[in-house]
């Protein structure tokens, strides 16, 4: 079966397509919650509507990888393959959650993106325990449970890091 093919299903679990640009589809595909976080924070918008934004964007491509990803890995050839990027949707948006907006200092909302993007990639591709070992579990589950926990481990990294900045 074409990589290529799969309709609605692979344009999710792909990140609208952004699991197939190259190099680092992983990163690519990690940067829409911190592009949505840093325009409505920018646009000061209230912190809570924020993580509201963030939820439903994490959610939704959290469920679209349980949901698409076997096929995805059937697809594609192999297991948890580089283009599907569903995954760091979800495990970015929960790193950017409950952070304190500073909503009126566009530096400080760009610096904190920054800290929550960073730490997320560190985490996803060092992949600390458990979130290796739970990757070896079948379909979208074992795709989605490793960048949920590291979006975990980024979220305390970055609120640690932000509450003592700021």
């Amino acid at each position: 079966m074409s990589a290529r093919g799969g309709g609605f299903g692979d344009w999710v679990v792909t990140g609208m397509g952004l699991g197939r640009l190259r190099p680092a589809p992983g990163t690519w595909g990690s940067l829409p919650p911190v592009a949505l976080a840093m325009v409505l924070a920018l646009a000061e918008t209230n912190p809570r509507h924020i993580d509201m934004a963030l939820a439903i964007l994490g959610l939704s491509f959290g469920i679209g990888c349980l949901v698409w990803g076997k096929g995805a890995e059937s697809r594609y050839g192999k297991k948890d393959p580089g283009a599907v990027v569903a995954d760091e949707i979800a495990g970015q948006s929960l790193a950017l959650m409950w952070l304190p907006w500073s909503t009126t200092n566009s530096a400080r909302v760009i610096a904190t993106c920054a800290i929550a993007f960073f730490m997320f990639r560190i985490f996803d591709i060092v992949k600390p325990p458990p979130a290796r070992g739970w990757q070896r579990l079948e379909g979208g589950l074992g795709i989605l449970i490793d960048d949920l926990v590291a979006g975990l481990y980024a979220l305390i990294a970055t609120q640690l890091i932000v509450h003592n900045l700021w």
